[in-house]
């Protein structure tokens, strides 16, 4: 929590736009670190994972303005400050996995189709999920539509997941989330991280459209045995 302070304290000033609106400066940093890493997941890129765990360092202070500043007037936005520690927590997992399967072209994972059940399991997971959470963020005192911060929450959870795997569908989630995101985060007053939500909306189309066609071209690799006819039937080189 100290860490979290320090954080808070050290990217503690604003940007007055020209209407009165602010911007806080950790909320925009921490959306250039969110969209970098975003570019670097398209390209399949290893690296895309901790850039983006320093973004959601610097965007679960944003979120969690009330507890961590008590002057603060911003609200907190329950979901959105659990869905940072739940980016963190799966990046680790999907900068373990890609490190671990990156080729020697660079990338790091062959995009994927999910199976039908797969599909229908993320359907009713998103479903299941939001209607699961939106009591807890309501009781802790999340912001106004809690269903809609409960379904950020969920879809992004399942998104990070699908990336981690390979999963091309994932691009798809997260145009769901933005859909509901953008709405709630301008509501709250987060113009920096709705504006940047809106702009992912359609990274997000041209994300599924590179994976997808990633997924058609890019083969996995089989490694191949030739036969030596100098040596006996059933023997290879």
């Amino acid at each position: 929590m100290d860490f979290l302070r320090w954080l808070t304290d050290a990217f503690n000033s604003y940007f007055t736009l020209p209407g009165g609106q602010t911007l806080l400066v950790r909320e925009v940093i921490g959306n250039v670190f969110g969209l970098t890493s975003a570019l670097g997941g398209m390209r399949r890129k290893v690296w895309a994972w901790p850039v983006g765990i320093i973004g959601n360092l610097l965007l679960l202070t944003v979120f969690l303005s009330t507890l961590l500043n008590p002057a603060s007037d911003a609200p907190s936005l329950l979901g959105q400050a659990g869905r940072q520690i739940m980016f963190i927590a799966v990046s680790v997992y999907g900068w373990v996995q890609w490190k671990r399967a990156k080729n020697e072209g660079g990338t790091a994972v062959t995009p994927r189709w999910a199976s039908w059940p797969t599909r229908i399991g993320l359907i009713v997971a998103m479903l299941i999920g939001t209607v699961a959470l939106t009591p807890l963020f309501r009781a802790l005192g999340s912001y106004d539509p809690v269903w809609a911060d409960a379904w950020t929450f969920v879809g992004s959870l399942l998104a990070t997941w699908g990336m981690a795997k390979g999963w091309t569908e994932f691009w798809l989630i997260w145009v769901a989330v933005d859909v509901v995101g953008v709405p709630l985060l301008f509501s709250a007053g987060y113009y920096a991280t709705a504006f940047m939500y809106l702009f992912y909306g359609c990274f997000t189309v041209i994300g599924f459209i590179v994976w997808a066609r990633a997924n058609k071209h890019d083969k996995p690799s089989v490694e191949t045995r030739h036969l030596d006819p100098t040596l006996g039937p059933g023997n290879a080189a």
